[in-house]
């Protein structure tokens, strides 16, 4: 039997036999095609062209409900003009009588499969090869490139398993009584109630803008926020700071946890009780998952290759970028005005959010707007450079605090938190309290009312019930 040839120098790694099987046993078992979609990418999965186009249009006729055999088949390839190309249709016949069963077309599949991951390294080194020999151009844009090439690569498809849906019910209910309780959030938690209430922490894929004027506290709230992911809650996250030194981030981030004043850290002139408040939170400071690195000069494309070893070496959950006007693209081209980098910086962030799938909150500077009002606001408008700003970002939070225009104002010591736009539901303004001495917000102290709210039946009783039925139905 003639079958066509791939022209290629140095042939990837394939299996033929197990790729003639599984197009034979799909020709022969509609069970057999879905079997076969549940461990296959796609048809690039196959090696030989002449199979490439068997698969795509066995799948094409498959989606569209109709029968698929070496006739139906033949008709639909005759249609398309691929029907020599393949092999005419003795090959399609050929293929039904290579298969043993259609009942192993899953295992088939799962050789395609994996020679077909074996291929796509081999292909992925070739090109990071070419990348190399090359020579040429901005060499954190051609590290980055690589990275890609590679992450693509190694990219597994990791379906998940439907279900009945009550056989996730029970663990649905302890997950709604956490809540109730004040359990923890689905995303990222950034330490403020009323923000993870509102937002349900910070989710992957985010990218979060925080911005203010300067003195404002934007820099310390994003400290805030890593803390509660990394100190407080365990999950790692890499804080990029282009402003402060990694010892100035030290001494907020101990002053914070220890409540010790800030002065004291960097004057030096620390208490008996300073020591000793220190003394107890070094150890939790010390085992947090959090990566700092204060580099200078830092470029997108530098923070994107670290972000991606970091994940790769502890995984990774949060990344905090500190802050957005003393960054650069990191790439040789040149460009018209800072709006335009900007723009390619905010676009660039992110794609760095999607494809590590966790948030990335960056603090970036306000112009002078607000200072141009009487009440001092800051508004969404205020961002520099905000277009893109603005179309990219998932979440703005704008910091804003009377007392740094009015010393005198009967708002002293708060802060509120603007949520000015949040993609995913309702936008706020929180207010918390600001302890810039221990270089920290906090939620602001409330009177809780028990009788405030009143829930007509307790979860747990929900909860056991259900559970009791689970049981009786259970027993034999």
């Amino acid at each position: 039997m003639n079958e066509p040839q791939d022209d290629v120098q140095r042939a990837l790694p394939h299996d033929r036999t197990a790729e003639q099987s599984v197009l034979g046993a799909m020709l022969l078992s509609p069970a057999a095609i879905a079997d076969a979609v549940d461990n296959l990418h796609s048809a690039a999965d196959f090696y030989h062209a002449n199979h490439q186009a068997i698969y795509a249009a066995i799948i094409e006729m498959y989606g569209r409900g109709e029968p698929v055999d070496p006739i139906t088949l033949s008709a639909e390839l005759a249609k398309t003009g691929d029907l020599d190309r393949v092999g005419g249709a003795p090959y399609l016949h050929h293929l039904i009588q290579q298969v043993p069963t259609a009942a192993h077309a899953e295992h088939y599949a799962g050789i395609v499969s994996g020679f077909a991951e074996f291929s796509r390294i081999a292909a992925a080194g070739t090109q990071i090869t070419q990348l190399g020999y090359r020579a040429q151009g901005d060499i954190s844009e051609v590290k980055d490139q690589a990275a890609r090439i590679l992450e693509r690569a190694l990219l597994t498809r990791e379906d998940s398993q439907g279900a009945q849906i009550g056989h996730h019910l029970e663990q649905y209910l302890d997950v709604l009584e956490a809540r109730r309780n004040g359990g923890d959030v689905p995303g990222v938690p950034t330490g403020f109630t009323d923000f993870d209430a509102l937002a349900g922490g910070l989710h992957p894929g985010q990218m979060v803008i925080v911005a203010a004027r300067p003195a404002m506290g934007k820099s310390t709230l994003a400290l805030d926020i890593t803390r509660s992911c990394s100190i407080r809650h365990g999950r790692p996250a890499a804080f990029f700071s282009l402003e402060m030194s990694r010892e100035e981030l030290l001494d907020r981030a101990l002053s914070a946890e220890a409540r010790v004043a800030l002065h004291h850290l960097r004057s030096g002139q620390l208490t008996d009780e300073d020591w000793t408040r220190i003394a107890r939170r070094i150890p939790d400071i010390s085992a947090a998952p959090l990566f700092i690195d204060d580099t200078p000069g830092q470029t997108l494309a530098g923070i994107k290759a670290k972000c991606r070893r970091r994940q790769q070496r502890d995984g990774l959950d949060l990344v905090v970028i500190d802050y957005l006007q003393l960054l650069s693209s990191g790439t040789s081209r040149r460009h018209e005005n800072r709006q335009q980098e900007v723009s390619e910086l905010s676009r660039g962030i992110k794609l760095l959010a999607k494809e590590l799938e966790v948030p990335v909150v960056v603090v970036a500077q306000l112009n002078r707007g607000p200072e141009q009002r009487n009440d001092k606001k800051p508004m969404l408008a205020d961002l520099r450079e905000s277009g893109s700003l603005e179309q990219d970002a998932d979440l703005v939070i704008l910091v804003h605090r009377e007392d740094a225009y009015d010393r005198q104002s009967p708002r002293a010591g708060e802060a509120d938190l603007m949520v000015v736009k949040h993609r995913n539901g309702p936008t706020a303004t929180i207010t918390v309290a600001g302890q810039l001495h221990f270089a920290r917000f906090v939620d602001m102290a409330k009177t809780v009312d028990s009788t405030a709210v009143r829930i007509p039946r307790d979860l747990r009783v929900v909860t056991d019930h259900f559970r009791s039925q689970q049981a009786e139905l259970e027993t034999p």
